[in-house]
């Protein structure tokens, strides 16, 4: 049998966990900014119809008393190795297909763990008393029911497909529930008058091949009841990426260096994490138009330490005439090594094999503190040693940066205020920090484009979640060229 775990609403459900009071309210996990989408609901924002990757001003219009949290991945990654290291102790297949679901091959363990219903209702209670939070299990005899099952009596569910009961299932499921069936898909669905998984068994293998190539076939396999694909413990990763939807049109290169800089220590990191290296390097870039381009690099050398992404980054970037407004930034990896396979050095390389050595040891030690202390307590250093931005793009002035110090009074002090108050400056492309003053108040430091600060003046007078803004006062302060990232100060 195979056991499909998934998380219910678990980003939010983490945040409830960690923050009492809003248990049974309406909460989602996202930014602040305008452009910002949902990335978790809970049940109770549910009910409003809010849903993963809505934007977020339309979850206000449905719900205005929706309660924003900001989240943090690096609490929900670990919570998450926790959750997967409950799984293995009830199989040692076990197959992470993403943050918050797995599945697990239970066949021959039935002797250490009981029947699927009782395994089921173990890892439940496991999961509950070390974590405090629920989960929905489905089992069934193949994979693709397996996840179909853990989705029908969330949240907190568990529901059993027994090999007697397939037939049944299948004949009667809603071909819209079918993992890969999508609007297109759909479409199709509907002009051949395939309402459930049933009815394609009343169709000619060579027909929905010719309908659907290889999905067809497929789809035929599972109205059968078959699914030959393994639980595999190990699948290696084949890229990392990480990207930032901004709440303002930047085109600024000194703005989108800095954005590339951030993704790739965030890329870096966890790349190091799977103690891997890589050889290809790519940024993504949307525009204002909503239109995007990728480029990507392969390189002679392997690689791991975020500088070193970066640079190839920033080379990327520079090989661009960008004439357009830029409202995305990413970085990605890809073409994985392990960090122990010897490997060929080039007798040209740009830097020596141990100074490439020596800024890998140096980025491993910063993961080590930022596993630690958190994630704000060190950042990676300046842009000086690239191209600084021009003063105009083709005829039109770049407005240029300014600073000023802020102080805020009122009901502000505490972690929710620093941490929205630092993605709120990420997202408009800011630099400088937030911290807590011996005074009640908190001093934030905006350094960036005039226009965004702006903005960023308008949120701060509005307040993070359940602060009170009395006054915030303003002074100018001068520009300083090597403070490119936004820190929270202590």
């Amino acid at each position: 049998m195979i056991l499909h775990v998934d998380m219910d609403a678990f980003f939010a459900s983490v945040e409830q966990r960690d923050t009492p009071e809003l248990l049974g309210k309406p909460v989602i996990v996202a930014g602040h900014s305008g452009r910002s989408v949902v990335s978790a609901a809970s049940y109770e924002a549910r009910k409003f119809g809010i849903h993963s990757a809505m934007p977020v001003f339309q979850a206000r219009q449905k719900c205005p008393h929706l309660i924003i949290q900001p989240g943090s991945r690096e609490k929900y990654v670990r919570d998450s190795r926790k959750i997967m290291a409950i799984l293995r102790q009830f199989s040692p297949l076990v197959e992470p297909v993403s943050i918050d679901e797995a599945f697990l091959d239970i066949t021959g363990c039935e002797k250490l763990i009981g029947t699927p219903e009782q395994a089921a209702k173990k890892i439940k209670t496991e999961i509950v008393n070390q974590l405090a939070l629920t989960c929905s299990v489905g089992a069934a005899p193949v994979r693709f029911l397996a996840k179909i099952a853990s989705d029908m009596n969330k949240p907190d569910g568990l529901t059993i497909i027994s090999p007697m009961a397939m037939a049944q299932v299948i004949d009667t499921l809603p071909i819209s529930k079918v993992p890969g069936v999508g609007a297109q898909a759909m479409a199709q669905m509907k002009s051949l008058h395939i309402e459930t998984l049933g009815d394609v068994k009343k169709f000619d293998p060579k027909l929905l091949k010719n309908k659907f190539g290889s999905f067809g076939q497929r789809l035929f396999q599972l109205a059968k009841g078959i699914d030959p694909t393994p639980i595999e413990p190990e699948r290696p990763r084949k890229s990392i990426s990480g990207e930032v939807t901004l709440s303002r049109d930047i085109s600024d290169p000194r703005e989108v260096k800095s954005l590339l800089l951030a993704q790739a220590h965030r890329v870096g990191n966890e790349l190091r994490t799977y103690n891997q290296r890589c050889r290809k390097v790519g940024i993504k870039l949307k525009f204002s138009d909503f239109s995007q381009i990728t480029r990507g690099k392969t390189l002679e050398t392997w690689i791991s330490s975020s500088n070193a992404i970066f640079d190839q980054a920033v080379s990327l970037y520079d090989d661009l005439n960008i004439t357009k407004k830029i409202r995305l930034v990413g970085v990605g990896v890809s073409e994985f090594q392990d960090r122990e396979t010897p490997v060929q050095l080039s007798l040209f390389a740009d830097e020596t094999p141990q100074n490439s050595r020596q800024w890998e040891d140096v980025d491993r030690v910063m993961d080590s503190v930022l596993a630690k202390f958190g994630p704000d307590v060190l950042n990676k250093a300046n842009l000086k040693n690239h191209k600084i931005s021009p003063k105009y793009i083709g005829d039109r002035k770049v407005n240029p940066l300014c600073a000023v110090e802020v102080t805020i009074t009122g009901r502000v002090q505490g972690v929710c205020f620093r941490h929205e108050t630092q993605l709120a400056a990420r997202d408009r492309g800011l630099s400088g920090h937030v911290r807590n003053m011996p005074n009640g108040s908190v001093q934030a430091l905006f350094q960036g484009n005039q226009e965004n600060i702006q903005d960023m003046l308008t949120w701060c007078r509005k307040g993070a979640t359940f602060s009170e803004v009395k006054d915030v006062n303003i002074r100018p302060v001068s520009v300083d060229p090597a403070l490119t990232h936004f820190e929270i100060g202590y």
